[in-house]
């Protein structure tokens, strides 16, 4: 048989006070005027019956349930922007809330259905979340709903969350430099669709422009750019064999992602070409195959667990205003080193 749920009034029975003494104490109430010895009376009562509060009747007296909203497409089913979550769980769980993850898949039907599920429960707030990084659709809300967007961005709603790719794309060509990389540089991964299109990514033409504008300020210019539609692996295996096949001054090559990376790997081996001895490498993102490459891949990683944390930061103080840009750490590995000769 279902047992009751335990009540504020059970406890300040068990206590032998008044449900108004038991609610003060158990919600840390300063100053209840109330003794120690009351105080561990009702502590010992809630621990001997398990109590646990009411969340759903607090929000109704509070206007808070302590509860986010966190809507993704699809974060929860890869790893590549699992960080994402992770950083909103710890926040969250810092600031004694609880986050209803909901995943769509980007199916229109099922945002709205989630959107829906989470306004039900009358949450806090809403944070959306993008795995790629991109201009997110966001449907009309209550205008007392709080909202941070995460690695993505809305036009209406302007708190948003990124990665600092415009600093993290500066510091791609100073850790080059850095291993007197000043000539032979090829670019892999140019693309100026992506570059354009918020829809497809609201980070890269300015990760393109941080590049850029690193290597204007020397008097730099790259040896080549290889313009790629699709930043994976095979893609990045074809540009760099084509790429060699004209060239042969190219002594480092800077991927627009790791997944390009891996297919240079791949064709500078075919190649007959070391890393980093005859062509250094970096990429971005600090993907899981990063790791794995021999030599491991020096990248300018994503710093999604700290984007996490402070997206949730941002919507429980009600920030409001200009995004919020995080920086990219350089994860330096032994790709890159000076170049021979």
């Amino acid at each position: 048989m279902a047992r009751n749920r335990v009540t504020l009034a059970d406890v300040a029975r068990e206590a032998g006070l008044s449900i108004t003494a038991a609610s003060m104490i158990l919600n840390g109430r300063p100053e209840t005027g109330l003794s120690k010895e009351s105080h561990d009376r009702v502590f010992a009562a809630a621990e001997a019956l398990h109590y646990r509060p009411n969340v759903a009747a607090r929000g109704l007296r509070t206007d808070k349930t302590r509860t986010i909203g966190f809507i993704s497409d699809e974060i929860a089913t890869t790893r590549y922007a699992g960080g994402l979550i992770k950083g909103a769980l710890e926040a969250a769980e810092e600031a004694r809330h609880v986050i209803l993850l909901l995943e769509t898949g980007g199916d229109p039907r099922r945002e709205a259905e989630a959107i829906g599920a989470v306004l039900d429960r009358q949450v806090d707030g809403i944070i959306f979340a993008t795995m790629r990084s991109r201009e997110f659709f966001v449907p009309e809300l209550p205008t007392s709903t709080s909202v941070v967007m995460l690695n993505a961005t809305n036009s209406h709603h302007p708190v948003s969350v990124l990665p600092d790719e415009f600093a993290g794309g500066r510091a791609a060509i100073e850790l080059l430099l850095d291993h007197g990389h000043s000539a032979g540089i090829a670019l892999i991964g140019q693309n100026d669709e992506v570059e354009r299109d918020r829809f497809r990514s609201a980070t890269v033409e300015a990760r393109v422009a941080g590049i850029r504008g690193a290597m204007r300020e020397r008097g730099l210019t790259f040896v080549a750019e290889e313009s790629i539609p699709v930043w994976e692996p095979e893609h990045g295996y074809r540009a760099v064999h084509e790429l060699f096949a004209r060239r042969h001054d190219v002594r480092a090559l800077l991927c627009l992602n790791d997944r390009l990376a891996f297919g240079a790997y791949q064709a500078l081996a075919e190649l007959g070409l070391s890393v980093p001895g005859d062509v250094s490498v970096v990429g971005f993102d600090n993907d899981e195959v990063a790791s794995y490459l021999r030599p491991e891949l020096s990248t300018i990683a994503l710093p999604h667990e700290e984007m996490g944390r402070r997206a949730v930061k941002l919507l429980l103080e009600g920030a409001s205003g200009e995004p919020v840009l995080v920086p990219m750490p350089v994860v330096s590995r032994s790709s890159v080193e000076p170049p021979r000769g």
